[in-house]
């Protein structure tokens, strides 16, 4: 498996599946793939995150999304492309990243309780549970 540095060129791929992540997680983002790749391109233009995408025989089969600051390194979006899960390819990309990411600073990755199989991923890969958010939703 092969990684690249994403450009905001890849906006439209890096858009298509972050709105599968947000569907495949039950996120509760309305946001529409145009959007997505609006904010994506943004992000990526100004330096605010950085993305990597990982390919196999011309395909991309996984991105992640991060940022970095003088203390940590924050992982916002890791995806697998449906058809290509259960084959270690987020196992593999998670080692190319920490590869490259500085250690001598905190990674940190925040994943919905309700998605069990993330949070599983998450601590296979050696991430230890930190925080739990809880909230109230607005009622009509």
């Amino acid at each position: 498996m092969k990684h690249r540095i994403a450009t905001a060129d890849d906006s439209p791929i890096l858009a298509e599946m972050n709105y599968a992540l947000i569907h495949d997680e039950e996120h509760r983002n309305p946001m529409t793939t145009p959007q997505l790749e609006e904010r994506m391109r943004g992000w990526l233009t100004t330096g605010e995150y950085r993305a990597v995408l990982f390919e196999e025989n011309n395909e991309v089969v996984a991105y992640a999304l991060f940022c970095e600051t003088d203390v940590e390194v924050h992982l916002r979006q890791l995806f697998v492309a449906r058809h290509r899960r259960r084959q270690g390819i987020g196992r593999r990309a998670m080692q190319e990243l920490f590869a490259i990411w500085p250690r001598n600073k905190r990674w940190t990755v925040s994943a919905l309780v309700t998605n069990a199989p993330g949070v599983a991923f998450w601590r296979a890969v050696g991430y230890v549970d930190y925080e739990l958010t809880f909230e109230i939703v607005p009622h009509d």
